[in-house]
């Protein structure tokens, strides 16, 4: 999208008028600096490597000023170039450097703060080691049109979900040779198989999802990447990097020639809490908790205590953390079914962990899934839920004929299928066949969530020909995936204190809430949304892993 100058036309200047006067004023630090807009020659080329800037506040040499002639006198004036929203390598560097010191400051006051690694205590003692979350300075361009697409698709992925959740046979027949060679998996399906066998209803269903997408540069396409349905992370801090965008626009945006409006908005935190709290009211015990399951150790503790700040404040219910190995030592399932944790009745239970192995180091922390599993609590996710959102099943829903195993409308089958990237279990020989000749085509994903564990390029080749040497059934452990070629374009990432120059890729979630209590629907919305950017020469995507920043969308 084209963006229009910002000029000073039809204005009679008697003398030099400060930019202030037409634009909203930085903070005091800047020392009545002006600025120049006009690309500096260590910035102008958007094809350079990754650069750090250091912030300055010297005010800029008159050179820097465009003259003016009124009435014989020549005036200094500003005049600001256009600026396309995907040419951010391209701004001024004193701008630049002044934006993000606004922008860190921002941060700071805001709560977008995580624990910073060096420091020993920071994912266990709030308050100790505090660090900006990463996050783009500028929000990255997204088609209008795609953007509507994806938020479209939420209520149905959401109804899904719950469907298939409810076909107990579905899951444990997709999942058997998984099961073989996945330990983790397999510890998963035992828990539900138990259920089934119980013939344990959850009438009162419950999801926080997310469904991650990214846009195909060659076919224009809008391609899902993964449907998360346990610990769907970061809207507190989605939301928060959105009302920063907004910020800097409405501040900067004329000079820069982007419309704050063009971000649209983002209440995820607020969504989310409403959703955990009418799951808390189906519940139907006021003198019940929520339970969030969190990690011993957890530098992004404040993404959750977003939530659970709305929970109480808007909501007035009480929120209590606990981990794995605490639910087992202190809790018990009452005879009415009530899960009590240290004396307290639970309602909810909100789990932000136990999607990964390491969450389970010891026979404590399955005792515990188990336990929450079989009470009468809401869970966030079940382990049917929790099931449905794992690589394989995505695989398998992908194949012609699934979803009209669980949907009805065959518009919304015809939405979701076109935006399916290609999915292949590895008894595909003709598949495999490929991914040996042309890797690079293709990604290998094992059944884990949270970032760091895909195989990419030569790796795919390498690991591939290795199962096939062996003659082992680890292959039921992956399934391979089209990679995606996204748009590549400048960003200007903010990490460590520290603003980059980089090229980088996006990827887009939207958050979906959905309850249900028996028959009756209680909620199916979209709520909300995470941009997630990273450096283009990066595979993995993870924020909390390390790889990726928070973002915004702007649309065009």
């Amino acid at each position: 999208m084209a963006a229009s100058a910002f000029g000073f036309g039809g204005i009679r200047f008697s003398k030099t008028i400060p930019l202030s006067k037409y634009i909203p004023p930085l903070q005091p630090h800047h020392n009545n600096t002006f600025f120049s807009f006009f690309p500096s020659s260590s910035s102008s080329s958007s094809s350079s490597s990754s650069s750090s800037i250091n912030f300055s506040t010297k005010p800029l040499p008159m050179s820097h000023h465009k003259h003016l002639t009124i009435n014989g006198d020549e005036q200094n004036i500003i005049k600001p170039s256009p600026l396309f929203v995907d040419d951010y390598h391209n701004i001024d560097q004193q701008l630049l450097d002044n934006i993000a010191y606004d922008a860190l400051v921002w941060a700071s006051l805001h709560g977008l703060l995580m624990g910073d690694k060096s420091y020993q205590k920071s994912g266990m003692v709030p308050g100790v080691g505090l660090m900006h979350a990463p996050f783009s300075l500028f929000p990255t361009s997204f088609p209008e049109s795609k953007w509507k697409q994806a938020c479209d698709l939420a209520p149905i992925f959401n109804e899904l979900v719950d469907r298939v959740s409810l076909d107990g046979k579905f899951l444990q027949e997709s999942l058997p040779r998984t099961k073989q060679v996945d330990e983790f998996t397999s510890r998963l399906l035992d828990i539900h198989s138990k259920m089934l066998q119980l013939n344990k209803k959850e009438e009162i269903r419950f999801g926080l999802h997310r469904s991650d997408y990214m846009l195909d540069e060659q076919t224009k396409s809008l391609l899902q990447i993964e449907l998360n349905t346990i610990s769907s992370s970061f809207a507190g801090f989605s939301t928060l990097v959105t009302q920063l965008h907004r910020y800097i626009l409405t501040c900067h945006g004329k000079l820069l020639g982007l419309d704050s409006e063009k971000v649209p908005a983002n209440n995820a935190v607020s969504q989310n809490a409403e959703a955990l709290a009418k799951a808390w009211s189906e519940y139907n015990n006021p003198r019940a908790v929520i339970m969030t399951v969190v990690q011993a150790e957890e530098r992004n503790m404040y993404d959750q205590h977003f939530l659970s700040a709305v929970l109480r404040d808007k909501h007035g219910i009480t929120i209590v953390r606990k981990t794995m190995a605490e639910v087992d030592q202190e809790g018990e399932i009452l005879p009415d079914g009530t899960l009590s944790v240290n004396g307290q009745a639970v309602a909810v239970i909100y789990f932000r962990a136990g999607y990964t192995p390491v969450d389970y180091p010891s026979e404590s922390e399955w005792r515990a899934r188990l336990l929450m599993e079989q009470s009468s609590a809401v869970k966030c996710p079940s382990i049917s839920y929790h099931l449905v959102g794992t690589k394989k099943i995505q695989q398998e829903l992908a194949k012609p004929g699934v979803l009209e195993r669980f949907l009805e409308n065959k518009d919304d089958i015809a939405k979701m299928r076109e935006c399916f990237a290609g999915l292949w279990s590895l008894d595909d020989s003709d598949i495999v066949k490929k991914a040996i000749e042309r890797p690079e085509l293709f990604v290998m994903k094992p059944q884990r969530e949270g970032g760091g564990n895909n195989i990419y390029g030569d790796a795919v080749r390498d690991t591939l020909i290795k199962l096939q040497k062996t003659g082992s059934q680890e292959d039921a452990a992956y399934i391979l995936m089209q990679r995606i070629f996204p748009n590549i374009s400048a960003a200007v990432l903010m990490r460590n204190g520290g603003c980059h120059k980089d090229h980088a890729i996006s990827e887009l979630g939207i958050f979906g809430t959905y309850l249900r209590n028996k028959d009756r629907v209680v909620m199916n919305n979209q709520s909300g949304y995470l941009m997630r950017t990273k450096i283009s020469s990066s595979d993995e995507g993870g924020v909390a892993a390390g790889f990726a920043v928070i973002d915004s969308v702007y649309l065009t």
